[in-house]
């Protein structure tokens, strides 16, 4: 067997929020029939900037339209495509985003379900640690923009 391809791929989402009587909540979603909960994210498209990319990725993954406030960092990671025998490191830049308006019922096919939690509650639900540590970054930064319960 030859020995794998190497390919970097750059995606960016976000950590949408917004203000409630109970505190904020935040947005996951639901993919691979439900096995996986994470941050909604993507492939940055050709001629699209990071930014440009979160704000599209977030509106077709939870149907929700945000507005970024700041960047919350990078995760990297591997994976392997199998079928082209292609071993990929991929590096995702998150930003925190307000919502401005849409319904989480307006995903794309992609995604099975998308949901509005507690921060605490994405923390105990999501299920990659780098979007844990994405999340955890974006408490800090609402805590420090005064938007906590």
């Amino acid at each position: 067997m030859r020995p794998a391809s190497l390919r970097k791929q750059t995606s960016a989402g976000g950590v949408i929020y917004r203000k409630t009587e109970s505190g904020p909540q935040i947005v996951l979603i639901s993919v691979k029939n439900g096995q996986a909960w994470c941050l909604p994210k993507g492939v940055v498209d050709k001629g699209e900037t990071t930014e440009e990319t979160a704000v599209r990725e977030v509106r077709e993954e939870t149907g929700l339209t945000g507005r970024i406030i700041d960047e919350l960092g990078d995760i990297n990671y591997w994976y392997y495509i199998k079928e082209e025998n292609i071993k990929c490191r991929k590096t995702v830049h998150f930003y925190l985003m307000e919502y401005v308006s849409g319904s989480t019922g307006d995903h794309d096919f992609e995604v099975d379900e998308a949901g509005w939690f507690s921060p605490e509650a994405a923390l105990e639900k999501v299920s990659y640690k780098g979007d844990r540590t994405m999340i955890e970054k974006a408490i800090k930064k609402l805590q420090a923009l005064h938007i906590s319960a």
